[in-house]
């Protein structure tokens, strides 16, 4: 085939030819911008699509806000029932307060109230305290239950008494290790760590 000549056509000729050939160069890159742009699209409907199931489930979660909420004051709650039960900390004063305030409840005469080394075990340390009194017998009993109803988990282990042969209120002298415990492992200063 020999070589397209232009030269013994008509000038239409050679204007619809630009014409044809510049439809082809648009339609080519019209194709290409519209590829790009519909590549464009999906994405971002794609990541619109993610951003409304987010939306949703934020929504979902909103609703159960008040549930949440209800949840943990109910949780928060038996956290600080569980705590005063078993404490982070030793609290000697607070818990020398209340020994104190059950011995001016009957008739007693604290004689000790000495503190011994922390015993670590799985999850908790132990806290023995021995402490020695003189009592009566009756009041010694009351001592004793009411000991029981502490919020604060406390045993009574060996317990020893001695009847007092003196005059006086007290007929009993009564000795016994108090043990008490708290959550989680307590340094030598008694800081939980």
């Amino acid at each position: 085939m020999p070589g397209f000549e232009l030269e013994n056509r008509p000038w239409y000729f050679a204007v619809i030819l630009g014409v044809v050939l510049a439809g082809f160069g648009i339609w080519g890159a019209e194709s290409q911008w519209l590829s790009g742009i519909e590549k464009d699209i999906a994405n971002r409907t794609s990541e619109l699509e993610s951003l409304k199931q987010k939306v949703r489930e934020g929504k979902a979660a909103e609703a159960r806000l008040p549930q949440f909420r209800e949840e943990f004051a109910r949780l928060d709650s038996d956290l600080q029932r569980l705590l005063r039960i078993l404490p982070t900390q030793k609290q000697t004063d607070e818990l020398i307060k209340k020994i104190k305030a059950l011995t001016e409840q009957g008739s007693f005469r604290f004689v000790g109230f000495e503190p011994q080394g922390f015993q670590k075990k799985d999850f908790y340390t132990e806290w023995p305290i021995r402490v020695s009194l003189e009592a009566g017998y009756h009041d010694l009993a009351k001592f004793f239950d009411r000991l029981s109803k502490f919020s604060r988990i406390i045993n009574v282990e060996t317990l020893s008494m001695v009847a007092l042969n003196k005059p006086g209120p007290y007929t009993l002298s009564a000795g016994f290790t108090m043990k008490t415990f708290i959550y989680g492992e307590v340094a030598s200063e008694g800081v939980p760590r």
